[in-house]
């Protein structure tokens, strides 16, 4: 049984001015959750990145590397590539969760407060 969502609030909500989302933007409250992204994010994209050039870099100029059979039918090249796929999903996952650890409840605090309820 899925839990039922409150109903939409009927009051109009605060928009905040230009002015108060540049102050925002220049707070340590809003430094800090970008720093908790670009921390992140920016070392893991580099990372996944340079795996994915050493998957295409291999493929192209190491064939012999690449063909090597580990059983059966399965080659280091198939291996890799499946891997490619798994360090993707991995990626996603260990960023969600970050997101909603991390991110998240400083983001809503943010908004919270910009929109006036704090």
């Amino acid at each position: 049984m899925a839990a039922e969502a409150p109903p939409p609030s009927t009051e109009p909500h605060k928009l905040p001015t230009p002015e108060e989302f540049t102050e925002v933007q220049e707070s340590a409250e809003f430094g800090e959750l970008r720093r908790a992204h670009r921390s992140f994010a920016f070392p893991l994209t580099v990372a996944f990145i340079a795996w994915y050039l050493l998957y295409v870099l291999l493929s192209n100029y190491a064939g012999d590397f690449m063909g090597t059979k580990l059983f059966g039918n399965i080659n280091i090249a198939l291996v890799f590539g499946v891997l490619q796929f798994v360090t993707t999903f991995l990626i996603a996952w260990w960023y969600s969760r970050h997101a909603a650890t991390e991110l998240d409840p400083k983001a809503e605090a943010i908004k919270t407060r910009m929109e006036g309820g704090a």
